[in-house]
């Protein structure tokens, strides 16, 4: 039986090993666009921001984050409470356009002991696809993302801007 291994990757090391930006919060200071920290947010409303994983599982994982930094969903809003949902439903349907993904994995690491990095509460999306074991995995037991994150975030703030224009076109009619 052989073990997973993953292919070095020099910047989710270093992450790992705690070089982070200096910022009291990765997610807000993205939100705001401060200088050092890698801004892969892909569409935004007055209450939450979709932006893409820096260290993605699958191609499309994105994350659901609030604009007001809060670290659990307990202290969410009733607004905060519907609109996540709906910008939940906005995603899924932009992943089907642009992925086609058969899946999806939908999760909150709330709190150091489930896995938590970022004490901003953020709900990760994750795509999943079919088969979606390629050689790599099989051989060497390593993922490879084939798209550059900064392409993606392009491409997706195009569907998100589309698919947020219908969702509230179907609103008012």
């Amino acid at each position: 039986m052989s073990s997973r291994q993953n292919l070095f990757c020099p910047e989710k090391l270093s992450y790992v090993q705690g070089h982070r930006p200096r910022v009291d919060c990765i997610l807000c200071s993205a939100y705001r666009n401060e200088p050092g920290v890698e801004n892969l947010i892909v569409w935004q409303s007055e209450l939450f921001f979709v932006t893409l994983n820096l260290y993605p599982y699958n191609p499309g994982h994105l994350m659901i984050v609030p604009v007001r930094h809060t670290c659990t969903i307990e202290d969410f809003t009733e607004a905060e409470i519907l609109s996540s949902f709906a910008i939940q439903r906005m995603a899924f349907a932009v992943l089907r356009q642009m992925y086609n993904p058969k899946g999806f994995n939908l999760g909150y690491n709330l709190g150091h002991c489930s896995g938590a990095s970022i004490d901003h509460v953020h709900l990760h999306v994750v795509p999943r696809y079919q088969r979606e074991l390629g050689f790599m995995d099989v051989l060497n037991g390593s993922r490879i993302i084939v798209e550059d994150p900064i392409r993606t975030r392009e491409r997706m703030a195009e569907a998100f801007l589309r698919e947020s224009e219908e969702s509230l076109h179907s609103l008012k009619e």
